[in-house]
This record gives structure tokens, C-alpha cells and sequence, in this order.
């Protein structure tokens, strides 16, 4: 499970923030606080055809080098064939939101309305996230620091680290949503978590054509045409115990309304 190593910090109680509200949480600037991070080696077998299980290579964890200041992330000790693999480092944190709805106690291993372990790789330094509020003070909660990681999550990690993080939180109140919102530079989007993944699909989506018709005033039929059209998708992860999937609008074509 994505996180091992990373403990959680939290829960901060965020004064104000009531059921019913929406916490606004500016991601200021994530740096990674140690030089190298690891990650399985094997990709999980849910997002292959099957394969007999003699097939799959050994599970091993591999280290990799983490160099902030040139924002780059290389393998330890490559293999031949991965000797010249360079990428750019991106920190983001795979796990973060409130406490859940009806006093609930769920693992930081899983996801919902209300954030939590949804590992999308799009939640990096700048980014605001919105949190539905279900608890009083909010108790918002982060950790689980990746220093990369492609879409999906589909070796079960991204590159582990832990992060320096720094954030500021507002609360919005009045203003009730559903499920996690997030606005970067470029996009509006909404994350639904759950299995299977349409219907985490289904939950980015509708959650999406709430906001385009009662933040921007557009009937269900406009909402339905801009979407149609314009709309983008990114699977965040596959492998915890709720998918987690991405529903975006480019805020070029939002600023045409």
C-alpha cells in the first residue's frame, strides 16, 4: 500500500470549519526532506492481463536518488537496460483530507468523499484542494510524500519520501460540495474514489457537473455540451481499496463562460 513509511500528520483541528462548510487547502510548497526514496519493482497484477504467477519477477524494493535542487529522481543502482532514465522530480502527497461523514474510522490506506489516500499525482506545490466538511474543526489530516509517480500508482508506490510541507487552510463557509475539488494554473477538477472504477468515474463526474451549474449558472444541457467536448480524464490510482479517478475542465475554455 502506497505510504508505508510515510506516517500521517494530523488531524489539525481548523477553527470555524463546520459540517456543511468547505476547506480550502493551498499546498504552498512541498520539498523532500531526504536524498533517495523507493519504490516495488513488480507492477500489481490487477493492471495486466492475467499472468500465471511464476511469470512475475521477484517483489523487491529499489531505491532511487532524489536530488532536489536539480528536481531530479534517478535509480540507485540501474540495471542496463534503465542506465540512462532520468525524470523529473514532481512532489505531490498521495494522502490527504478531513475526517469522514457519520464519525466514521477509516483507514488512511483508502479514499472517499473526503480525501484521503487518492495518490493522484496532480496534487503538487500550488495546487488548492476543496474538502467537503463533515466533523467539526474539520481535522485535516496529510502525509504519504512521493517524490514521482506515473498515473495510476500501478507498482503499488510512487517514489516513497518524505516531505517538507507547507500549506494554508481557509474555510469556506456555507459553501457545501461532495467530493474533493482542486484548482491548479491551468484546470479545474474533481476526484471521485471508488470501486470499480466507473463508478469513481461517475463520482468525479456528477461532482463536476455540479459545480459547471451552480458555480457557473450553466443548465444541465450546457453542462452536458461543455463536458462532451472539452472534458479531460486521469485514472489516479488502481491499486488502494478505492480507485481514484479525475475529472478536469481547462480553465481556458470556463473562462469563455
Amino acid at each position: 500500500m502506497a505510504g508505508r513509511g510515510n506516517p500521517m500528520t494530523g488531524p489539525f483541528y481548523v477553527e470555524g470549519a463546520q459540517p456543511g462548510d468547505t476547506l480550502a487547502v493551498r499546498l504552498d510548497s512541498m520539498v523532500p526532506s531526504r536524498d533517495w526514496g523507493w519504490t516495488f519493482n513488480v507492477l500489481a497484477p490487477n493492471v495486466v492481463d492475467p499472468i500465471p504467477p511464476i511469470a512475475f519477477p521477484q517483489l523487491d524494493i529499489v531505491r532511487w536518488s532524489v536530488d532536489a535542487e536539480q528536481g531530479l529522481v534517478v535509480l540507485e543502482k540501474p540495471t542496463s537496460g534503465l542506465a540512462g532514465l532520468k525524470l523529473e522530480a514532481r512532489p505531490f502527497l498521495g494522502c490527504f483530507g478531513v475526517a469522514p461523514p457519520r464519525d466514521q474510522a477509516i483507514s488512511t490506506g483508502t479514499s472517499g468523499e473526503y480525501g484521503g489516500n487518492m495518490d493522484y499525482k496532480g496534487l503538487v506545490a500550488g495546487v488548492t484542494v476543496y474538502f467537503p466538511v463533515f466533523a467539526e474543526g474539520a481535522l485535516f489530516h496529510l502525509g504519504d510524500g512521493h517524490a514521482v509517480q506515473g498515473c495510476g500508482e500501478i507498482v503499488g508506490t510512487g517514489v516513497e519520501i518524505s516531505l517538507d510541507v507547507r500549506f494554508t487552510v481557509q474555510v469556506l463557509k456555507g459553501k457545501t460540495i461532495g467530493w474533493p475539488r482542486g484548482e491548479s494554473d491551468t484546470h479545474w477538477f474533481c476526484i471521485g474514489n471508488a470501486r470499480p472504477l466507473d463508478q469513481a468515474l461517475q463520482h468525479a463526474t456528477t461532482e463536476m457537473l455540479a459545480m459547471l451549474t451552480k458555480d457557473y449558472g450553466l443548465t444541465f444541457s450546457e453542462a452536458s455540451l461543455l463536458l462532451g467536448q472539452a472534458v479531460e480524464y486521469e485514472v489516479a490510482n488502481v491499486i488502494n481499496p478505492a480507485y481514484s479517478v479525475v475529472c478536469k475542465v481547462p480553465k481556458a475554455v470556463l473562462s469563455m463562460l
